[in-house]
């Protein structure tokens, strides 16, 4: 499913309840200072650490000029001191959001303000998120003393200011958290940009790393060398490769008065942005661009795979994110396209995120014969084969995804070029087992479910397993769709390294499908299995270590150069989430040609946000 958190909501109103929740889960460090917080600078509103050291006190007449008004979402606007470093202290950020809420917006960009309220720490999503804390003065009362003032002069943001490591190790007697420790804006990317925040920034012409969304946002890179890949993104290629250049861009005007850039990654942002910036859920530090430049298109091209050869066995994963007939015909199209086109038609294309026969209507339905009918006669349509399928229906609402959806996996094949052995079709709730048949091993079901009343598939996609025969050599297939990543840490939590909450779920279904392919294998050691889907994981997670466990599996990712393992890009980060594992007996990379064929994630048009990827074998 799309690696998305949770859908997104304004700030509300109810600041004092947000920072109540914070405090309690120990988010935020209030002063036990008993001084007056009357009369301060917003460098005292800051403090040296993530939280301030004023968090929950009133402060009266803070000085400083408003350097952007949001007049949407989360209403308000931001205000710096006039020299820009009153203090002189790099670890104190000397600009401060001011959260109005439903109040009437009564300031312009260039106004000198004091402002009096309460100093509140926001944390976007909530203080289960784990996310760092916006600092805010809330329940404002606003003095405009003067008008058309020049702004602050922006803070540059480039390479060689964002430092290359990226966070401090959090304290162990703070639970991993890093919100006490003093600001080091120097040695950490994230302590910089802290010490930014709500500061007037600028970032120069910058090559863009994610494309722009359905939210109106992109993301840069201030770093062009920092774990680039050949078609213009930024690989994220192991926990500790975070890829701190990386800033997400929004812009301050509304888009119904200045539509935001389409850009695809590789293009560049000509003229770069300036604005303050930011924290938000949904990307951390974010320039909210009161000034940005202009997208120069670089032509990024949707890639083809090569025709499999005539000996040459081409499967193939591909996640096409919630489909179900009430989508519009040219969803159907474009992705049947990409299939015959893209993709080359391969003998055996195992698709995740199948949806039932009417989508997220609730209402019982489960078969997705009306799915699979239209998909398959869209891709005769482009030109490709009349691909037969075989899947198992899901128990209603058990598996997971959009509700009401039903989402599965299912094997398309072509029959021209390779047949399924069907063997007592399994039904959801019982498992297909290893056997033995003629010396050789076999499924007790095909299709079958493969372990579905363990507990590591409760509310997640059971994968599905198959017989296969080309060129009268079985190959066994597994597709599968593991948990997602709803409910981890990002980046730049407050917690670093971040909670990966989510993993333990995927490290018990890998131990799983780990399982059964060790099953095989005990029977026939040198079976062809094939284990792909949407993993949800990356290629050096303990997921995939446990898919490997024994010798098992490879992910056949890692035959590929490290710049060019990637099927999705999120926050900026092209990274590995698609995978095809092989067993010894499809043999090694000199044995196989395996393509992650890019022609959805990089773009601000795409037809689903996962790349698809191609195997091809001699069995």
């Amino acid at each position: 499913m799309p690696h998305i958190p949770t859908p997104r909501v304004p700030r509300t109103a109810a600041v004092g309840a947000v920072v109540a929740t914070a405090l309690a889960a120990g988010l935020l460090v209030v002063s036990s200072s008993a001084a007056s917080a009357d009369e301060v600078g917003i460098h005292d509103v800051q403090g040296a650490t993530r939280v301030s050291p004023l968090a929950g006190q009133q402060v009266k007449d803070v000085a400083g000029i408003v350097t952007g008004v949001r007049g949407y979402g989360s209403k308000g606007f931001w205000i710096q001191s006039a020299d820009g470093s009153a203090d002189a202290d790099p670890a104190t950020s000397e600009a401060v959001f001011v959260f109005t809420g439903s109040a009437a917006l009564t300031v312009q960009t260039g106004d000198a303000v004091r402002v009096s309220g309460t100093v509140g720490e926001y944390v976007p999503g909530g203080a289960a998120s784990g996310n760092q804390s916006l600092t805010q003065i809330t329940k404002p009362t606003v003095t405009v003393e003067s008008s058309g003032n020049p702004l602050p002069a922006p803070v540059t943001i480039d390479a060689k200011s964002v430092p290359a490591a990226y966070a401090p190790t959090g304290d162990p007697a703070q639970g991993g958290s890093i919100n006490a420790l003093p600001l080091k804006p120097r040695s950490y990317a994230l302590d910089l940009y802290e010490s930014l925040e709500g500061m007037n920034v600028r970032v120069g012409s910058s090559r863009v790393v994610g494309a722009t969304d359905a939210y109106n946002e992109l993301w840069v890179t201030v770093k062009k060398n920092e774990n680039r890949n050949r078609r213009g993104g930024t690989v994220y290629g192991s926990y500790d490769a975070q890829n701190g250049g990386r800033l997400q861009i929004q812009q301050l005007a509304p888009v119904s008065e200045q539509p935001f850039p389409k850009a695809d990654v590789g293009d560049v942002l000509r003229g770069g942005a300036e604005g303050p910036l930011d924290f938000n859920q949904f990307g951390g530090y974010t320039v909210v661009a009161r000034e940005l430049g202009k997208i120069d298109g670089k032509g990024l091209t949707r890639e083809k795979t090569r025709r499999q050869a005539k000996g040459e066995l081409a499967v193939a994963t591909y996640n096409v994110e919630n489909l179900d007939p009430t989508d519009p015909q040219k969803k159907f199209d474009a992705l049947a396209g990409a299939v015959v086109a893209n993709l080359s038609s391969p003998d055996i294309v195992a698709l995740e995120e199948i949806q039932d026969d009417n989508g997220a209507k609730n209402d019982g339905t489960v078969s997705a014969e009306a799915t699979l009918k239209k998909f398959t006669d869209a891709i005769v349509a482009a030109g490709g084969p009349r691909y037969a399928w075989r899947s198992v229906d899901p128990e209603n609402n058990k598996d997971g995804g959009e509700p009401g959806g039903n989402i599965r996996q299912v094997f398309l094949y072509n029959p021209e070029r390779v047949s399924f052995t069907e063997r007592a079709p399994g039904d959801a709730t019982t498992p297909t087992e290893v056997v033995r048949k003629g010396g050789r091993a076999a499924l007790s079901h095909s299709p079958g479910r493969v372990d579905p009343k363990n507990a590591a598939w409760a509310d997640s996609r059971k994968p599905l397993a198959g017989e296969f025969t080309f060129r009268g050599r079985t190959v066994f297939v597994i597709a599968n769709h593991f948990g997602s990543k709803g409910g981890d840490e990002g980046l730049t939590s407050h917690h670093q390294p971040p909670v990966r909450s989510s993993e333990a779920k995927r490290l018990l279904q890998a131990q799983a499908v780990n399982g059964f392919v060790k099953d095989i294998r005990k029977v026939q050691r040198n079976a062809d299995v094939v284990v792909l889907g949407d993993i949800n994981d990356f290629e050096f997670s303990a997921a995939t270590k446990a898919l490997e466990d024994g010798g098992a599996l490879r992910s056949a990712a890692r035959s590929l150069p490290k710049s060019e393992r990637y099927s999705y890009v999120y926050q900026g980060n092209s990274q590995v989430l698609d995978q095809i594992l092989t067993s010894p007996g499809v043999g090694d990379a000199d044995d196989f040609s395996y393509d992650s064929v890019h022609i959805n994630a990089e773009f601000a048009e795409q037809n689903s946000d996962h790349d698809p990827q191609v195997l091809r074998f001699r069995p």
